[in-house]
């Protein structure tokens, strides 16, 4: 949240409590706990001690360190900086749990070590192919077990509108089949998108139908029509 976010929840706050027939103190302690969370959020390491002086000082009109537009930059700054260092760290992560991760039983490596899946259910159907939209199921969480997506009911799925890792991963599943896919950030989201940067990626996938695309629905309804014998329909069939 923007720094005159901040600031325009601190005055709101104050003019409410200044107003209200509520306990001023609760009121008090809440928007502290409102304006925490959001300074949590800009993803830094602030000193609270040296916030709640700022927060008294300006109570008492005194002039602030800097002024609000330097106070902005330097926080873009800061979150920059925290990005690239998170971003450094997670890769590492990343490399060295494929690398220990590979020799687990039944573990099979692609794309240079940097796509690895483990099938935990086999399936019995059609397999997907690189051009197919498979319907799956599945969860998505980071390598500490905290989960960032999940589609519980049935999906469709454009294997060339998806990341790398994911489309590689499902390619050659059979309906019916469950994988673990494990995915390194260079065939994730890398920096981009609003997840952790260069976080390792791990699905739980689960294939309802290799293909469910519009096509092949067609095609299957128009083989579910076609006569279940090769003899010839007779003359009161065609009329």
């Amino acid at each position: 949240m923007k720094l005159r976010t901040l600031f325009f929840l601190f005055f709101a706050c104050s003019a409410y409590a200044e107003n209200s027939e509520h306990d001023i103190a609760k009121i008090s302690e809440a928007m502290g706990h409102l304006i925490g969370k959001n300074l949590q959020a800009l993803g830094l390491e602030l000193d609270v001690q040296a916030i709640v002086k700022g927060l008294k000082d300006a109570a008492e009109g005194k002039n602030p360190p800097m002024n609000e537009d330097d106070c902005v930059q330097a926080i873009a700054t800061l979150q920059e900086e925290s990005f690239s260092a998170a971003a450094e760290i997670n890769r590492q992560e990343a490399d060295d749990f494929l690398e220990k991760n590979k020799i687990e039983p039944g573990m099979v490596s692609l794309e240079n070590g940097k796509l690895q899946y483990k099938i935990i259910k086999q399936g019995n159907g059609s397999d997907v192919q690189p051009y197919n939209s498979p319907i799956v199921r599945y969860t998505a969480r980071y390598l500490d077990g905290q989960i960032f997506g999940a589609i519980t009911d049935e999906e469709l799925i454009s294997l060339d509108e998806t990341i790398p890792g994911f489309s590689k991963g499902l390619v050659g599943m059979k309906e019916g089949e469950t994988r673990t896919l494990y995915l390194h950030p260079d065939l994730g989201y890398g920096k981009q998108g609003h997840l952790l940067p260069n976080a390792l990626l791990i699905f739980d996938v689960e294939v309802i139908k290799a293909d469910g695309s519009f096509d092949a629905q067609a095609a299957s309804n128009a083989d579910d029509s076609l006569p279940m014998t090769s003899e010839p329909m007779s003359e009161k069939a065609v009329r």
